[in-house]
């Protein structure tokens, strides 16, 4: 049977209703929206580095305390996700990262008249931070409903755009920079930003309903399905327009049934067509946040699996020049190894992507595969020395981290998890949970590093958190199907079987008086 691409047009929403996920079709769109925010959402945040050198000298701070600019803007990012969820569930996709894109502009823009650090941290930390929020998780959300099969290889491939973004943005400001300063490179980046809002105007909302429910009315009924009630006052059928009787030909109205279900419904008007009794009920509403899913033991252990792993995101990155720096490596060469880890991420998210695509396959045990080869690279940076050394480590720790960050948010939406139905919510509570982990797990590196004198009690400390992770990764499938959905199938079969049938109280009555009455008959025999 064929797809039904365009059943209806919905009023206001001009959203689209489909017989299955279209796989395509408009999700094209949608996923190249999701790339070009991408770029304008995490390809700045990467790229911020190439300003802290001039906020240092502009307004005489240290690193540490211009670090806190982005480190405020990530957290209230991650935090405020929930806030997103709702807003999404509210007023649409569309309008929250057309929003989001107003604010992520505006305080990049007013960031750039800053007179102080504690400027930086109100504009770019908390207006910008909301702002990304807003952009980044309602659009990685309605492109997961836009796709089935595809789904995993689609949303990868989009998500290079903050990869490409840091190749292209940190050398352009930087050569911007050199020609009108970096005040009027960090307007043009807020002007820059702006797209996201075009971008937003292009998630066109998705209704997928069954094929039977979108389906038009039979124009005629045969006459052998027609049935008749007539009385005194009325004469009718299910064709009929002009009787107030409510005929259907469900079950319960055939002749022969001894139970039919009581109608809630009032008797229709006079002149009211039946047909419209045959309409699709109203849909329930959608509920603003679901915390239902606090109660899903497998996206708890997902949630835990997050909140570890994202300890192992940010260390190679904060730290693989100072470390090989005080290798004694060049700062060109040191910039080098940080290109070729941005390289190796594209390609590590478009492989995840292509191997997840595969049918059939566990997606949770290959993303459970690659945390515990992450692990092995975080392990590896210590033991690294030279050039060529961090270069290999980088290369494949920039690969092995691809094949997670892109595909750890659009596997919530898989059965394993808690499935596309409430994914929405789900995406809200768990960058929520991951936000504790962004905000604590660059001050407590920091710490280790300050106390032990050296950069490798960084990566130790991101491995451990990443060894967590997998353990927790490794118990969602078995929380799925295993010992705790065992019980609950248990108790729903208890509460499914209904006490036994009741007898009537004449029963007994009955079989003793025949009994009696045939001891009669043979007595007078």
């Amino acid at each position: 049977s064929k797809m039904t691409v365009k059943a209806v047009k919905m009023p206001c929403t001009s959203a689209n209703v489909y017989t299955k996920v279209p796989d395509g079709g408009w999700g094209w769109t949608v996923a190249f929206a999701f790339f070009v925010v991408e770029a304008l959402t995490y390809g700045i945040i990467k790229s911020f580095g190439v300003f802290f050198n001039d906020l240092m000298e502009s307004f005489d701070e240290t690193n540490s305390r211009i670090s806190w600019i982005i480190s405020i803007c990530v957290f209230v990012q991650t935090f405020t996700a929930p806030l997103s969820t709702v807003l999404s569930n509210r007023f649409g996709h569309r309008l929250v990262v057309m929003a989001g894109g107003l604010l992520v502009s505006t305080g990049m823009v007013i960031a750039s008249f800053a007179r102080s650090v504690v400027d930086m941290y109100v504009t770019i930390g908390i207006v910008s931070g909301l702002g990304y929020c807003l952009s980044f998780l309602p659009t990685v959300t309605i492109l997961s409903q836009y796709f089935d099969k595809r789904r995993s290889l689609v949303t990868a491939v989009a998500s290079t755009g903050e990869c490409f973004a840091v190749f292209s943005f940190a050398p352009a400001i930087t050569a911007l920079k050199e020609q009108i300063g970096w005040r009027y490179s960090m307007l043009s980046v807020g002007v820059l930003q702006l797209g996201i809002t075009a971008c937003g105007s292009l998630l066109r909302p998705i209704v997928v309903r069954e094929q039977e429910e979108v389906k038009a009315q039979p124009p005629e009924e045969s006459t052998e399905t027609k049935y008749m009630l007539e009385n005194e006052q009325t004469c009718t059928s299910i064709e009929s327009i002009d009787s107030g009787v409510d005929i259907t030909t469900s079950p319960s109205n055939v002749p022969g049934k001894t139970k039919a279900e009581p109608k809630s419904e009032e008797p229709k008007q006079h002149g009211q067509n039946p047909v419209e009794n045959n309409s699709t009920p109203p849909e329930p509403k959608t509920k603003l946040l679901d915390f239902s899913v606090m109660r899903d033991y497998s996206f708890i252990c997902y949630a835990f699996f997050g909140l570890f792993a994202t300890l192992g995101f940010f260390a190679p990155s904060l730290y693989i020049i100072p470390l090989s720096r005080s290798l004694g490596i060049g700062k060109d060469h040191s910039a080098y190894i940080l290109s070729a880890m941005a390289i190796a991420e594209v390609f590590g998210r478009i492989f995840a992507g292509w191997v997840l695509n595969k049918k059939p396959i566990r997606k949770i045990y290959i993303e459970l595969i690659c945390v515990i080869l992450l692990s092995v690279a975080l392990v590896a940076f210590p033991f690294a020395s030279g050039f060529w050394g961090l270069m290999i480590c980088s290369v494949y720790f920039g690969f092995m981290l691809g094949t997670v960050a892109g595909t750890h948010i659009p596997l919530l939406a898989e059965d394993d998890v808690v499935g596309i139905e409430r994914m929405s919510s789900a995406a809200g509570v768990y960058v929520f949970i991951q936000s504790l982990a962004g905000l604590a797990g660059p001050p407590l590196a920091g710490v280790l590093v300050d106390t032990t004198k050296n950069y490798s009690s960084a990566f130790y400390s991101c491995a451990a958190g990443m060894v967590l992770g997998a353990v927790f990764l490794a118990l969602v499938r078995p929380c799925k199907t295993g010992l705790c959905h065992q019980q609950q199938q248990q108790q729903v079969e208890e509460s499914t079987a209904g006490p036994p049938p009741e007898l009537p109280d004449d029963f007994i009555d009955m079989d003793i008086g025949k009994a009696e009455n045939s001891g009669k008959g043979s007595d007078s025999v």
